[in-house]
């Protein structure tokens, strides 16, 4: 398949989000106090370029649910049309995105034009975002230690917390997409 095909495959974001099972209510708290910047320039520039998004996730991801409310935001004050796919039922597109060549990570935002040419990929996390990982997943012990399982449950339960709470967060992956659309010509 095309990329426009995947892209015609997806689901809205609506659909999507009424059917989220995991992290629903703090997506929908970030997008609801999300804010975008000022920046009509970029919005006019991006909406000329008429583009579309194939989303490659799952609910229960907490990089997805701090990525994809901030996507929603632009895509609204850019007439861009997002459409949902979720990786696991979508392994032959995704496998096409991997994160560092092995990693199936999301999520995974594909740009493409009208005629469903890939014009950037985003994703799973902006730099900033994927340093607080990193910093947080260096104070696990080793995976063969007894506390492993229960240090990494409350890894993951302080990051979707910072995730939902933390605006600063949001601005960075704001500013990490922005950068993204200001490289599509």
């Amino acid at each position: 398949m095309d990329l426009l095909q995947w892209y015609e495959k997806g689901i809205e974001p609506d659909v999507y989000i009424e059917s989220m099972k995991k992290h629903k209510e703090n997506l929908l708290a970030i997008y609801d106090h999300f804010q975008l910047p000022d920046n009509y320039t970029l919005y006019a520039q991006v909406k000329e370029k008429q583009l579309k998004v194939i989303v490659l996730t799952e609910d229960w991801c907490g990089d997805a649910m701090l990525n994809i409310p901030i996507l929603l935001k632009l895509a609204e004050a850019t007439n861009m049309d997002v459409r949902i796919l979720y990786r696991d039922q979508n392994l032959e597109l995704m496998d096409q995105y991997l994160t560092n060549e092995t990693s199936r990570s999301i999520p995974i935002f594909i740009f493409i034009d009208a005629n469903g040419n890939e014009k950037a990929t985003w994703g799973p996390r902006a730099k900033s975002i994927q340093d607080f990982v990193d910093k947080a997943q260096a104070k696990l012990p080793n995976k063969e230690e007894a506390d492993y399982q229960d240090k990494f449950k409350e890894m993951i339960l302080f990051m979707n917390k910072s995730f939902r709470d933390n605006s600063q967060f949001w601005e960075h992956v704001y500013k990490s997409l922005e950068h993204t659309l200001k490289q599509i010509s």
